[in-house]
């Protein structure tokens, strides 16, 4: 691996405590305004505080890839603790009919939503799903993504589900980051199989453990709406994968409060996601648990639908996290840094707090307690910024100001007029 040295670089996300970054600490970023960071076989080595204006002898090893950074942000890798960026096809024709006045009821009778990404899915073969994956994976990387969460879901049946996480895992193995698998085995109820919940909880969820354990880190999700699942088929399918030893998390009150999120605590789910129409008790109640909260501000903006309201939350302790939520149909975003900028327009965060939402939180959330903060013996999952102002993240829109990428040591992708021929890399302005 080589060695890197990231020059006269602002540091953020310095590490303000252990585990999940709650109350006081969720709204505080440790920085240093002037460093070096050194980064060896695979890992942050040293960080080092520079003195304004001091006269510094460098001292480049043999083999060492030097980058000037002049005061630009160094900061963690984005982590996405929610996806469902595995899938076939397109909905760009049912959102054109959408923009026409067509309602959603309509659209679903034409064979449009959900069902129709299903029917692509299905149709794929496992070797094109991975390829569409990676694509997809390689565009996050590009944004700052560099672990992610990527759910299956699109299959609505045992041989499906396990096809598309089959196509995860092949993805998984070409990509430079680190992709979390979900099974999100209760997404919607394919009307057209007979007993189809009963028949998931048991033959699916049986497969699923054969196939891809719970040692093996994957996690089991399900979608408890209106249309979906209801409160007691979730409840099902969350009861089994736990006593199977999953990690289980899952979609609420994304359009109506059915009751999970009340009951999340005392069904041990790591996570529950949307929470847009969650009540500020309700959201206290959980806030005092352990069970995380994940807000997807990409979607409501996208579907032009309420915002959630995550302030009683955040002032009650909560551990929140933000995800892209990226998807065919309700997000379509593999940014985020957009996602960082609508959580502070459209969630009321502040920006120390949703970068902390979008690294060290979703970093607990997924498991992966070796990133989401820069400090010695962290994994070096790195971003550049352009800018000398972590701010900017939030200000600026339609363009993510990550300049470099590393993941696990390696820089992975680099914005630069040329690339380096030398052992010193210039970051320049891109």
């Amino acid at each position: 691996m080589t060695r890197t040295v990231f020059r006269d670089c602002r540091v953020v996300g310095l590490p303000a405590e252990q585990g999940l970054s709650r109350s006081a600490a969720f709204g505080q970023l440790a920085t240093l305004a002037r460093a070096d960071v050194t980064v060896d076989k695979g890992q942050i080595r040293i960080i080092t505080p520079v003195l304004a204006d001091s006269a510094r002898k460098r001292n480049v090893p043999r083999g060492t890839t030097e980058v000037l950074c002049h005061g630009r942000v160094l900061m963690p890798g984005f982590i996405d603790a929610h996806t469902h960026a595995c899938f076939a096809g397109s909905r760009y024709e049912e959102w054109e009919q959408k923009r026409r006045g067509v309602p959603y009821l309509e659209i679903l009778r034409r064979g449009g939503g959900i069902m129709s990404t299903v029917r692509a899915t299905r149709a794929a073969s496992e070797a094109d799903l991975a390829e569409l994956l990676l694509e997809r994976l390689w565009v996050m990387l590009r944004c700052g993504t560099t672990s992610v969460e990527v759910k299956s879901g699109y299959g609505l049946g045992t041989e499906h589900e396990m096809k598309m996480l089959r196509a995860i895992a092949s993805a998984a193995r070409q990509w430079p980051g680190t992709v979390r698998m979900t099974a999100l085995l209760g997404h919607a109820i394919d009307e057209a199989q007979p007993g189809f919940v009963g028949i998931t909880v048991r033959q699916t969820l049986a497969t699923l453990a054969a196939e891809f354990p719970p040692e093996a880190g994957t996690a089991v999700d399900v979608f408890c709406e209106e249309g979906a699942w209801s409160f007691d088929q979730s409840v099902l399918l969350i009861n089994r994968a736990r006593e199977l030893g999953y990690v289980v998390r899952a979609h609420a009150d994304q359009f109506n409060a059915l009751g999970l999120v009340a009951a999340a605590p005392r069904l041990g789910l790591a996570s529950v996601d949307h929470l847009e129409v969650t009540g500020k008790q309700a959201l206290i109640e959980l806030a005092a648990s352990a069970t995380a909260g994940v807000w997807l501000p990409n979607t409501p903006l996208h579907l032009g639908s309420p915002q959630g309201k995550p302030r009683p939350f955040v002032e009650a302790g909560g551990a929140m996290c933000i995800a892209s939520n990226y998807n065919p149909g309700s997000g379509p975003s593999a940014s985020m840094a957009e996602t960082i900028a609508h959580a502070v327009r459209y969630l009321n965060l502040t920006v120390p707090e949703a970068i902390n939402a979008a690294t060290i939180n979703p970093s607990r959330l997924l498991r992966l307690p070796d990133r989401g903060v820069i400090k010695v013996g962290a994994r070096a999952d790195l971003l550049l910024l352009r800018h000398r102002d972590e701010r900017a993240l939030a200000f600026e829109l339609g363009e993510s100001g990550v300049q470099l990428v590393m993941c696990a040591g390696e820089i992975v992708h680099q914005c630069r007029r040329d690339w380096p021929k030398k052992s010193s890399t210039e970051a320049t302005d891109a």
